[in-house]
Order: structure tokens, then C-alpha cells, then sequence
């Protein structure tokens, strides 16, 4: 995030970026279903598109706001005074309505009804095991690529929600605002909106602990006055 665009830019990046990757997961959907009844090759289609879209969004909207598109990646980033605190409500605000208007555009896109009421169960355990590890992932990822590799991020990123896409059972939200934009839609993609409080709940935590592991394991520089080492390195 670049401190030459002023806030209003910033609010704006992070809409459009949340508005096109969940007009890419929705709509990328939508189109899968309509080409195959393979459901694991309609997922295919679903990921490979999502993953590329994050490269593309991150690379271009970051060094305007920092391509959080998320508001669990805000929130960390405001937790760690990387974000400033009066950022934080108007992030996840434009995150929210920018991922309800992908959605909208997506449906619009392949003439369904603009909004819906998803049917798609996703509760339980394991669902919510799966949106712990996914969030943790995804912050992790992204705070151990700007410490190590900040011109790989957008990569890093995209290969690594087209994994978890796989590997986890919820198929990686990793999101609360593209979750409740997905709630929006019944379509591939959707999810029930009952579920909504599990996922996100489930996707704060992740992204907490992710956020706490990598402060201790990634030794970011310390402040002397206010931290003490308790380790020294070799």
C-alpha cells in the first residue's frame, strides 16, 4: 500500500478487487455447472480461475491498498499496526458491498436472478476445521511472502488458495466477505445463509493464529523500548 493514494482510492481498489475475484468465483461457477456434469472438473474450472484472478488483482491493485480483498487480512494487518486502526472499518465496508456487487454482476452475466437465497449446506466440524486451516494458510502465506518475498505475494497467493480449493473440505473460503457474498448466490459457489457465522467465526480464528505464529516464527525486527528478545540467534 502506497501512502500517495489517498484514502478514497484505497476504499475504492479494495471494492473493484472484491467486486472481480467474486464475480470470478461465482461467475467461474456458474459456467463450469452449465459445461459439465463432472462435478471435480466443474471445481477445476472454479479454481484455476480464482487462483488466476488473484495473481492478476494483487499485482495490479496492491500497490494501491494492499490487495486485502479480505477483511480477516485487514484485521491482521490493523492488529499488527500495518494497517491504520481508522482504515480498518471502511476496508471491510468496501470489501462486503464490493463482494455483494460480484456477485450481483455475476448473476447478471448469465441472466439468473441478480439476488439469491443459497441452498448449499456447509456446516459441520469439519467444514469449520477446513476454514480455520484455509484462513491460516492464506495469512500466513501472506505475511511470511512480504517478509521473505514481497514481489512474489500475488503468486504466492494465487497457487496457494488453487491448492487449498483441494485440500481442504470447505473448498477454502478463507473470506468472510466473499462467504457472505457467496450466501447471495444459489449457484455452485453458494453458500447456505445459516452457515454464514460458523465460516467466518471459524475464518477470525485462522487468520489469528496465523497472524500469532508468524510474529514469533518469522523474527520480525523488534522494537528494543517496548519487546525483549529472549532468544539470540546463532
Amino acid at each position: 500500500m502506497s501512502a500517495e493514494f489517498p484514502m478514497s482510492r484505497r476504499v475504492v481498489a479494495e471494492a473493484f478487487g472484491t467486486l472481480l475475484l467474486v464475480a470470478t468465483v461465482v461467475g467461474s461457477g456458474i459456467m463450469a455447472d452449465k459445461l459439465t456434469d463432472d462435478t471435480a472438473l466443474a471445481l477445476l474450472g472454479n479454481t484455476v480461475a480464482t487462483g488466476a484472478m488473484l495473481v492478476v488483482l494483487i499485482t495490479t491493485l496492491g500497490p494501491i491498498s494492499g490487495a486485502h480483498f479480505n477483511p480477516v487480512v485487514s484485521m491482521v494487518f490493523a492488529v499488527r499496526r500495518q494497517l491504520p486502526g481508522s482504515c480498518l472499518a471502511p476496508y471491510i465496508a468496501a470489501q462486503i458491498i464490493g463482494g455483494t456487487a460480484g456477485t450481483v454482476l455475476a448473476h447478471g452475466m448469465f441472466a439468473v436472478p441478480l439476488l439469491q437465497a443459497s441452498e448449499t449446506v456447509r456446516s459441520g466440524g469439519a467444514q469449520w476445521l477446513s476454514e480455520v486451516t484455509a484462513t491460516f494458510g492464506l495469512v500466513f502465506v501472506i505475511l511470511s511472502g512480504i517478509r521473505f518475498r514481497a514481489d512474489a505475494v500475488a503468486w504466492l497467493v494465487g497457487l496457494y488458495i488453487t491448492a487449498a480449493y483441494w485440500f481442504t473440505a470447505s473448498t477454502s473460503f478463507a473470506n468472510p466477505a466473499v462467504a457472505i457474498a457467496r450466501s447471495l448466490t444459489n449457484t455452485f459457489s453458494g453458500i447456505r445463509p445459516a452457515d454464514l457465522p460458523g465460516f467466518i467465526i471459524a475464518e477470525i480464528i485462522g487468520a489469528l493464529l496465523a497472524a500469532m505464529l508468524a510474529g514469533w516464527l518469522l523474527m520480525e525486527a523488534r522494537n528494543p523500548e517496548t519487546l525483549t528478545e529472549t532468544e539470540t540467534a546463532p
